[in-house]
């Protein structure tokens, strides 16, 4: 008995996602379409980079990160959705429910940094053409990637940390298909008011820094763009940039409204709405928004397919 009382504890029950018995096979053969088209893209988009040396540029280099943090993302959360799809018994262990919050969290941080980063060599680029090879140097690029991933890596940290302080006493059920961290705040029988308020100023300050640093980069941009008045330097700056602030849009809509709103007035079935779209949708539409509109990368990877036929 008492060791039944001690796996019960230390486990939680994911509901997954709701919906009508009947939907379960379609459903689960849809995301597990969505899930290897991801990773198909983001790696074969790595791939791609990693052997053109036309590519070896920080435009490039970031895009590579960009795509190894969306396949990580997805890996991070989906495999187990499609399994909690087909099995009755949607049990997750404590361990495995911290590894996945960590996991899920350094990525995400990651991903905003790089997406900054992204938009500073846009700035550099298209601002300081001249002066770019020397601005955006190999040992700035490195500095800015390093920095992106350490900063995902305290940024969970923090948040693991104060987990640690929480109890679980009267209900093991997160409604949620992953272990989001509000969703298991939802269920704590401790005061979680710290939590929400360190998960509402560290996420908070992490995603208006990231903000700032892209609209204020193409803000520059923009302008720099209409005082050149070129028709096709016009078309080129908008097509890389357009793509890049669709993606940005994407991705920190949901974000916002998940982690920096007030807890009262979120709904778990919103929430979860709001996850798929950033942990499943764009994973899946960034190597196709980033690959499609830019010559280079077609131009790559049609050099790569008639070498192969």
């Amino acid at each position: 008995m008492g060791m039944e009382n001690a796996t019960e504890l230390i486990a939680f029950v994911l509901t997954g996602i709701p919906h009508p018995q009947e939907w379960q096979i379609p459903l689960l053969l849809l995301f597990l379409v969505i899930y290897l088209i991801t990773m198909v893209g983001n790696l074969g988009l790595i791939v791609l980079i990693w052997n053109d040396p036309h590519l070896h540029i920080p435009m490039y280099f970031f895009l590579g990160n960009l795509a190894f943090v969306d396949a990580w993302i997805s890996s991070t959360v989906t495999p187990n959705m499609l399994v909690n799809m087909v099995v009755k018994n949607k049990v997750i262990s404590l361990l495995e429910c911290k590894i996945q919050l960590f996991s899920f969290a350094i990525s995400v941080t990651t991903e905003c940094f790089i997406l900054a980063a992204m938009a500073y060599d846009r700035y550099a680029a298209i601002c300081h053409p001249l002066l770019y090879p020397m601005i955006m140097t190999n040992r700035l690029c490195v500095q800015l990637l390093v920095l992106s991933y350490i900063g995902g890596f305290l940024h969970s940290t923090l948040h693991e940390s104060f987990l640690l302080r929480l109890s679980f006493c009267n209900s093991k059920i997160i409604r949620h298909f992953y272990c989001d961290i509000v969703a298991i705040l939802k269920i704590s029988c401790t005061d979680t008011s710290i939590n929400f308020l360190m998960l509402f100023i560290f996420s908070g300050s992490i995603q208006v820094f990231s903000i700032s640093t892209i609209l204020v980069s193409y803000t520059f941009v923009l302008f720099t763009i209409l005082r050149k008045k070129s028709e096709k330097g016009l078309r080129k700056a908008f097509s890389t940039c357009g793509a890049h602030l669709f993606s940005v849009c994407l991705y920190y809509i949901p974000l916002l409204i998940m982690y920096v709103h007030p807890a009262s007035s979120q709904e778990s079935n919103q929430d979860m709405i709001f996850s798929l779209i950033y942990m499943v949708v764009i994973p899946l539409l960034n190597p196709i928004i980033y690959s499609l509109r830019n010559k280079q990368v077609i131009n790559s990877l049609t050099k790569i397919l008639k070498g192969n036929s």
